[in-house]
């Protein structure tokens, strides 16, 4: 097939190839150096994504519920999210087929960071391509090298590449279908796997149509027939999956939300100066102009309303480094040209704009890399919810939001017993508890039937804090008589008998417990019956973790001497004071009563 001139750059020489360049073939210590720099540049960029995998901003709401459906397709469960996530069938596939090839949900410490895994594969797998393409399209190895450590360390990337956006999936697929298309004496079937590739990125995302110029300018370029063939094929698998098969393969994007594009861009204003740049200035190189015009295209799309800024930020993500590298090549060779009289003053200033522009990035990243905070703690809040709900209410039903829909799902609760807010679409199914990752005001809006199943209800357990704060609540609770006394007075009013009690020795930070009426009555009742039996020492009232920032009152004690007369005491309790667990610990004895004291058995308090 006829060859055809990739353009001139800002110097004239043409960018095509390396080899159009040099006149020979790379020498295999050039293509040992190269696969050296590959595999640093993967080291690095696979390195930070682990470090960041598990960072708590910014955050995507969208993205429990892909983890959701990644779940239920792998593990052959129905489930239907809240609304706004999308529909990417072909997307939620690709998830769950590595998930289940990799055994990733049985690996990870939560179903988040399972599919978040999918993610750091396919930012390394596009690490790979992008090298790739800059090499192909005839960018230096230092320009290469440039390209892949912009997307390998900026932290607008590593924020955005570890969120569960299948744009990123697309991405990878139309990344791969350009690699194809710029095969140096590309065959039949370079075409139709490039054909394929451009299919699957449209599937995953409809924003991967914005990257379709690009591919038809460059197949254009290299071949009428080839791009002929590629569109035939192309616009063959469109019909029939945005046709018959609309229903099974058609995408749909996720609603507008945040983070925006202002949140991303404040992880790097570096990148976006320079990507402004350097998208304009592509035009002026024909080697460039396709990838910029394909840029341009989706830059508008972040002024179209309703669509997501996080999606198109993920598809403008590895092409803007190329086109920084690219115009920063031409640009470095047309310095070159016209210095050649002045050479070492056209090295100077080549040296001073790179150092500037080193400075000037460092600054933004430092900033964005503290922005990021990865977050020590790999399990998070609602592995603890769970960890609460298997101790307190096992078996029982839940209604769930999306993100604790799949968290739960993955560590065994059963998805017969769990209802997510779209199951409330006309009445909620019976349920105990309610379990929520964040304010449910929006989904109490749009579904009124769940609105009036958490009217009545109570949060018992709380655990992290702000946006990563889930609740535990108590359903169909009795409302409170707005008569009866203060059961945190009567509480408090026997803790402070109990703790002045000569029969009672109390550390200082349980005493400060039983005076703040933090106790359960029934622990008070049945330490000052077994004070009048002997004497009792208690190191602490134990927090049951999540309860004490719901408002619950202790109801775990530790007992120190006395083991034997301790334990039988507690073992013998019947009926209301009987506890859920007589444990012998290392301290001592730890007892521990199930949730929801009756009223009514402490004696109300009232001032004189």
């Amino acid at each position: 097939m006829a060859q055809h001139s990739w353009g001139t750059t800002f110097s004239g020489h043409s960018p095509a190839t390396l080899s159009e360049q040099s006149g020979a073939r790379p020498s295999a210590a050039h293509r040992l150096l190269s696969l050296d720099i590959v595999l640093a540049l993967l080291a690095l960029a696979g390195g930070l994504r682990v470090l960041y995998l598990a960072a708590t901003t910014p955050a995507l709401p969208s993205e429990a519920a892909t983890v959701a459906h990644a779940y239920a397709l792998g593990h052959l469960t129905p489930f239907t999210d809240a609304g706004g996530a999308g529909l990417s069938r072909f997307g939620w596939l690709q998830l769950s087929a590595y998930t289940m090839v990799s055994d990733a949900f049985g690996r990870s410490a939560t179903a988040l960071a399972a599919v978040r895994e999918t993610m750091l594969v396919a930012a390394v797998i596009g690490t790979v391509l992008l090298w790739f393409l800059a090499r192909r399209l005839g960018l230096a190895r230092w320009a290469a090298t440039a390209a892949v450590l912009l997307i390998a360390v900026s932290p607008l990337a590593l924020g955005l590449q570890r969120l569960v956006v299948v744009e990123h999936l697309a991405a990878v697929w139309a990344l791969g279908a350009l690699v194809l298309i710029t095969t140096p004496e590309a065959k039949l079937r370079h075409d139709i796997l490039a054909a394929v590739c451009l299919l699957a990125a449209v599937l995953t995302s409809p924003l991967a149509l914005f990257l379709l110029p690009a591919a038809g300018w460059l197949l254009v370029r290299r071949s009428p027939t080839r791009a002929a063939v590629v569109a035939v094929l192309l616009n063959l698998g469109l019909g029939v999956a945005f046709g018959p098969a609309a229903a099974v393969l058609r995408p749909h994007l996720a609603a507008a939300g945040h983070p925006d594009v202002a949140d991303w861009v404040a992880l790097d204003p570096a990148w976006a100066v320079l990507s402004t740049f350097a998208l304009v200035a592509g035009l002026a190189v024909a080697a460039l102009r396709p990838f910029a015009v394909s840029g341009l295209l989706l830059v508008a799309m972040l002024l179209v309303p309703g669509v997501p800024d996080t999606a198109v930020l993920a598809l403008l993500l590895p092409v803007t480094p190329l086109l920084v590298a690219g115009v920063a090549q031409a640009v470095t060779r047309q310095r070159r040209a016209a210095a050649h009289q002045s050479r070492a003053g056209g090295r100077t200033g080549l040296v001073v704009a790179a150092t500037a522009s080193v400075l000037v990035v460092g600054v933004g990243w430092a900033y964005g890399f503290s922005a990021l905070k990865p977050s020590p703690d790999r399990s998070g809040p609602l592995t603890d919810a769970q960890g609460w709900l298997r101790d307190n209410a096992s078996g029982a039903r839940l209604l769930v939001d999306d993100a604790a829909w799949a968290e739960l799902a993955n560590g065994g609760w059963p998805t017969g017993m769990m209802a997510p807010p779209a199951a409330c679409a006309a009445a909620c199914p019976a349920a105990e508890w309610a379990v929520f990752t964040h304010d449910a005001d929006d989904l109490r809006q749009r579904y009124p039937a769940l609105d009036g199943a958490l009217t009545d209800a109570g949060v018992v357990a709380a655990f992290g804090s702000g946006d990563q704060r889930v609740t535990v609540s108590r359903l169909d609770l009795p409302p409170a008589d707005p008569g009866a006394s203060s059961e945190d007075s009567a509480r408090a009013h026997a803790g402070a008998a109990l703790a002045a009690s000569t029969r009672l020795t109390v550390s200082q930070d349980a005493a400060a417990v039983l005076r703040a009426g933090r106790v359960d009555p029934r622990l008070i009742a049945t330490i000052a019956a077994l004070a009048a039996l002997q004497p009792v020492k208690i190191t602490a009232f134990p927090e049951v973790p999540g309860e004490e920032s719901a408002g619950q009152p202790r109801r775990r004690v530790q007992f120190a001497g006395g083991e034997d007369g301790v334990a039988a005491f507690y073992t013998g309790q019947r009926d209301l004071f009987r506890p859920s667990a007589v444990a012998r610990t290392r301290d001592g004895v730890l007892v521990t009563y199930p949730l929801f004291a009756p009223s009514g058995l402490l004696v109300p308090f009232s001032s004189p």
